[in-house]
Parts: structure tokens; C-alpha cells; sequence
């Protein structure tokens, strides 16, 4: 058993073993509770201490934060303050700058529009020149080209709408009264009664009652069309009777035959190697002809004077027939000159032809260009000019607005 003292009453009582053990770990839950209760409100007591202490702390530091920042902030104020003045003064510099700038970009503008509108003058009176001296070119080259066109053409089968006899009448007519205003060109209408035939036409010539040249003219043209296609040398035998008949001292055949054949297309073709003193020439060399042989003929008159002076003496004209001899000679001398120089002339007037028509079409080719130019020139803008320039589009703009 145990006693136990009342801490109230102050009584001492009995308990036993268990009760006892009961009652003190009663009592030491208590002191325990109370120990813990103590510890704790201590702990509290400290933390409170603590917190305190800490607060202070930390308002004090925020304090000092604060200050910072706000120092801070007033720096930052300070260089705001600094910088906005420092914007302005760039502004006003940037803002007179632009002023300046402005206005050369105006003056520019001023000048470019200047320079396009003259461009565009000087453009349109540069076409308009270059259109009158290329028509003027144009209408030279187109007239040169048609006048070596007929000379080589006249050889077709029409003649430009004429017969081959009435072209080559046609040409002498047109020359008789300056260059043979005493001669006699007549178309042989009289048929031989031998061979029943007659030429195309008679050349005669005389001077002082003395006849120093004749010439029988065949003209010959045929059509491209024609099945049958005729030789020139198919009609030398006729045409050489026919000379004969006629008392003719030349023979020539004009005609337009054979027209792929070289030998004759030189022009004027010497065929006295079949027939003497026969010759073949295209028209177009039908006036040259008379006019060779009358001038070479011209050059023995002469001679034929003497001739006739010494048949009417009835003296011995031996003499004047070496120096006839000697005339023939040098005729046929000057004829196969001639006759290479017409050569060279026909074919000189083939690469004149050439050379006119490329030029032609150089100028046509230039004229197109020149359009091209012009368009361009037109469609020339403001727009155009400043492309591919963001600096010079944004001035336009800014002087539109």
C-alpha cells in the first residue's frame, strides 16, 4: 500500500499498488503536459521574439532596398531626362535635315521632271526626224531599186506590159531627135522575094549623102509559158539572109531567150564566129548597141568619103581598103573592150541590186527599233524611274501627301 498526501486538503490516504501507479503517471502526464505547454509558450515566446526581430530586420533592409531603388529609379529618371533632351536635339537636327534634304529632292524632282519632259521632246522630234529621213531614205532606195530592177528585168517576157518591138521603138524615139536626129529607124515592112521573110527593123545612118551605117534588127521574146523553148541560134541563119537581102552591113538579134544562159546574159554576145558582123544583145542594151556601132561607125566615114570620091574618080581604092581593114581591126578591138565592159556593167548593176535591197531592210529593221525606242520612251514614268529605290519612293510619296 501507499500513501499519498492531498496537495489540497493536506489528508494522507491509502492506495494501493496500481492506483498508485495510476495516479503518478497521472501526475507525470501532467507536469509532462505542463513541462510541454511551458516549452511550447517559450518556443512561442522565441518565435514571436524571432519574428519580430526578423520583421524589423527585414523592413529595415526593405528600407534599405528601397532607398536603393529609389536612388536607382532617380538615376534612371536622371538619364530618361538626359536622353529626351539628348531625342529632341536629334530630332530637331534629324527633322532639319530632312528639311534640307527635301528640298534637293524637290530641286531633283524639279530637274528629272525637266530632263524627262525635254527627253520627250527631243524623243519625239528625234522619231519624227528619223521617220522623215527614213521615208525620204526609203522612197531613194525604193526608186534606185525599181530603176536597176527594170534595167535587169526589161529582159522579161512582156517588157512591163510592152512588146519586145514596140519596147525597143519605144527607147529609140524617146532618144531620136538629140542623139540620131538624122537618122532612119523604120520597121522592115518591105518581103524579100528571094526568101519571102523580112526583119523587125532597119537602122540607117548617113551624112553628107555618104551612108555609113546600117543594121538589121531581128527582136525576138518569148514567154516563160511557152511549151516549145526557141535558141538564138535557131534564127541567125534567117536573120543573117535577111540582112543581106536588105543591103544591112551589121545584123543583130535582140532578144530575151535562153535566159539562163550566161553567154548571153553578159549583155551583148559577138557571134560573127557563125556570121560576120552579128551580134545578140539583150534590150536593155539595144540603145548602147546602135550607139557603139554608129560611133565606131562615125570614125570611118571618112574613109567612106574617100571611098565614094574614089569610085567617082575611078581612081584605085586599094588604099582605102587597107585602111578599112585597119578600121575593122580596130572595131573589133574596140567592140570586145566594150563588150567586157558592158559585162562588167551588168553585173556590176546585179551586186547594186543586192547591196539596195539589204539596205532596205536594214532601214526597215531600224525603223522597228526606232518604234520600240519610241514606246519605251512613251511608257517612261515617275513610277518606272524610282524602282527598285524604296528611298526615292518614299520622297514621292511624302510629296504627293
Amino acid at each position: 500500500m501507499k500513501e499519498i498526501k492531498c496537495p489540497k486538503c493536506g489528508n494522507y490516504f491509502s492506495i494501493d499498488e496500481s492506483g498508485y501507479n495510476e495516479i503518478l503517471k497521472s501526475v507525470r502526464d501532467d507536469e509532462f503536459n505542463r513541462e510541454l505547454k511551458n516549452r511550447e509558450d517559450a518556443l512561442k515566446e522565441k518565435m514571436k521574439t524571432d519574428l519580430e526581430l526578423v520583421k524589423v530586420n527585414a523592413e529595415r533592409d526593405n528600407d534599405k532596398e528601397v532607398m536603393e531603388l529609389k536612388n536607382e529609379i532617380a538615376k534612371l529618371e536622371n538619364i530618361i531626362h538626359n536622353n529626351e533632351n539628348e531625342k529632341k536635339i536629334a530630332l530637331n537636327e534629324a527633322k532639319n535635315e530632312k528639311d534640307l534634304a527635301l528640298k534637293e529632292l524637290e530641286k531633283q524632282i524639279i530637274s528629272l521632271k525637266g530632263e524627262v519632259e525635254n527627253a520627250k521632246k527631243d524623243a519625239a522630234l528625234q522619231e519624227k526626224t528619223l521617220k522623215e529621213g527614213f521615208a525620204l531614205q526609203m522612197k531613194g532606195k525604193d526608186e534606185q531599186i525599181a530603176f536597176y530592177k527594170d534595167l535587169k528585168l526589161k529582159a522579161s517576157t512582156k517588157l512591163l506590159g510592152e512588146t519586145l518591138e514596140q519596147h525597143c521603138q519605144i527607147a529609140f524615139n524617146q532618144i531620136r531627135m538629140t542623139a540620131f536626129p538624122n537618122a532612119y529607124f523604120e520597121k522592115d515592112n518591105a518581103v524579100s522575094n528571094a526568101s519571102g521573110s523580112k526583119g523587125d527593123f532597119i537602122f540607117k545612118e548617113s551624112q553628107d549623102g555618104v551612108e555609113f551605117i546600117s543594121i538589121m534588127f531581128e527582136m525576138k521574146n518569148e514567154n516563160d509559158q511557152t511549151a516549145t523553148k526557141h535558141k538564138n541560134e535557131d534564127f541567125f541563119k534567117e536573120l543573117d539572109k535577111d540582112r543581106n537581102e536588105k543591103g544591112c552591113e551589121y545584123a543583130v538579134l535582140v532578144s530575151t531567150l535562153e535566159s539562163d544562159n550566161e553567154l548571153y546574159n553578159a549583155g551583148i554576145t559577138d557571134v560573127s564566129y557563125r556570121y560576120p558582123k552579128m551580134y545578140v544583145i539583150r534590150p536593155q542594151c539595144f540603145i548602147a548597141m546602135i550607139t557603139l556601132l554608129r560611133n565606131a561607125a562615125l570614125n570611118s566615114l571618112q574613109y567612106q568619103k574617100q571611098l565614094v570620091e574614089v569610085k567617082n574618080q575611078n581612081l584605085d581604092i586599094s588604099n582605102f581598103e587597107d585602111n578599112l581593114l585597119e578600121f575593122q581591126s580596130k572595131f573589133e578591138n574596140n567592140y570586145r573592150i566594150a563588150s567586157e565592159k558592158f559585162a562588167k556593167a551588168i553585173e556590176e548593176i546585179d551586186k547594186t541590186i543586192d547591196h539596195l535591197q539589204k539596205v532596205k531592210e536594214g532601214l526597215i529593221g531600224s525603223e522597228r527599233n526606232l518604234r520600240l525606242a519610241n514606246d519605251k520612251a512613251q511608257d517612261l514614268s515617275i513610277k518606272k524611274l524610282t524602282k527598285n529605290n524604296p528611298t526615292m519612293q518614299e520622297k514621292f510619296e511624302q510629296i504627293k501627301k
